[in-house]
């Protein structure tokens, strides 16, 4: 808590601070235009909530001195995200206007490829900026599989599931923790789950076809997962050893310093022993 009574640590709390804002200023901006229920305000306004107590948390821990252009990028992403959450939740009881829900899903889709470009460029890529990324696009796969499950059956919610499923299956099967090498295959994989779930919640395709464009999406994802889980299976036992003698060699040299965890949906932060596969999750997840 040291950095928080420092110039740059007020600072830092202060950016934040004005996305909870922004949060609470297009929430109010969507209970004008269409009248948003309780769900909707209730679900948005915890969304923001968590996202500024986890982010600041996460700030503090790891002692960042600047925010940076491409976190504030990934904020104004996650602002949008909490506008399509409280829609998704306000849905159950009455729907939201179809052009209004695919116009801030589809800015917050091109965005997750503004982010990154942003930070390569400005030499300001962090680990916690790639984690702020992952979970702002991991949730907002989620909502939209949620949003569509109401018109197309519970199973299109595997696809928002598959990746939280995962970082559990981590906590029990550590060997799934391992880094994955490179593949265009999987960021392929990964950029179509978000665009075939908004074509399916725009409703502009007959049932038949949305169901057919989930389905590639489902099944695709299905096969990238498989994929990666075979192969981490397989290389289990050389990354173990690889592990041991690294441990070894770090012990006798330096200290390695943790990698920050940060979630922004309405659930705290995930635990520490996912984050290597949170790693790899980003690289499904995040277009």
């Amino acid at each position: 808590m040291a950095l928080i009574n420092t110039y740059d640590g007020r600072l830092l709390l202060s950016e934040t601070t004005v996305g909870a804002g922004a949060q609470v200023l297009l929430l109010a901006f969507l209970g004008t235009a269409i009248g948003l229920g309780p769900a909707g305000w209730l679900t948005g306004l915890a969304f923001g909530l968590a996202t500024w107590a986890v982010l600041n948390r996460a700030l503090l821990r790891t002692r960042t001195r600047h925010f940076g252009p491409a976190n504030r990028v990934t904020l104004g992403r996650a602002i949008l995200v909490g506008a399509v959450t409280a829609l998704v939740a306000d849905s159950f009881q009455s729907s939201p206007p179809v052009s209004l829900f695919v116009g801030l899903t589809a800015v917050a889709l091109i965005l997750d490829g503004v982010d990154g470009k942003v930070a390569r460029r400005t030499g300001t890529s962090t680990a916690l900026g790639a984690r702020f990324d992952m979970e702002v696009d991991a949730f907002l796969i989620l909502v939209l599989s949620v949003y569509v499950s109401m018109s197309l059956g519970p199973w299109v919610m595997l696809i928002g599931l598959m990746r939280y499923v995962f970082v559990a299956a981590a906590k029990v099967m550590p060997w799934l923790n391992g880094s994955l090498p490179p593949s265009m295959a999987r960021k392929t994989v990964a950029a179509v789950q978000g665009v075939f779930l908004l074509v399916a919640a725009s409703g502009l395709l007959p049932y038949a076809a949305n169901f057919g464009v989930v389905a590639l999406a489902l099944g695709s994802l299905l096969w990238s997962f498989g994929r990666d889980i075979v192969w981490l299976f397989r290389t289990r036992d050389v990354r173990d050893g690889e592990g041991v003698r690294d441990e070894r060699t770090a012990t006798a040299t330096a200290t390695v310093s943790e990698t920050v965890t940060v979630a922004v949906a309405v659930a705290a932060a995930a635990p520490a022993p996912a984050r290597a596969a949170d790693r790899r999750a980003a690289e499904l997840v995040r277009s």
